[in-house]
């Protein structure tokens, strides 16, 4: 998969010193690129797109919920 062109964002609620955070690239249709942020140009993971959303939404929930 090229990500040359890959448009990386964090998270809203990451910390400014680029601590432990992920970037995701929203550039794809059916998965969505991820890496650590500390690391670049390191190795990238990739989900499907519905598997990632199904993440988020559980991280989401669990985050409210306490």
């Amino acid at each position: 998969m090229d990500l040359s062109t890959a448009a990386w964002r964090r998270s809203n609620s990451s910390n400014q010193d680029g601590g432990e955070c992920v970037e995701v690239s929203d550039g794809f249709a059916a998965v969505v690129p991820v890496r650590d942020s500390k690391v670049p140009h390191g190795p990238v993971l990739v989900f499907r797109a519905g598997g990632w959303s199904s993440y988020v939404s559980a991280f989401r929930e669990r985050q409210l919920g306490s």
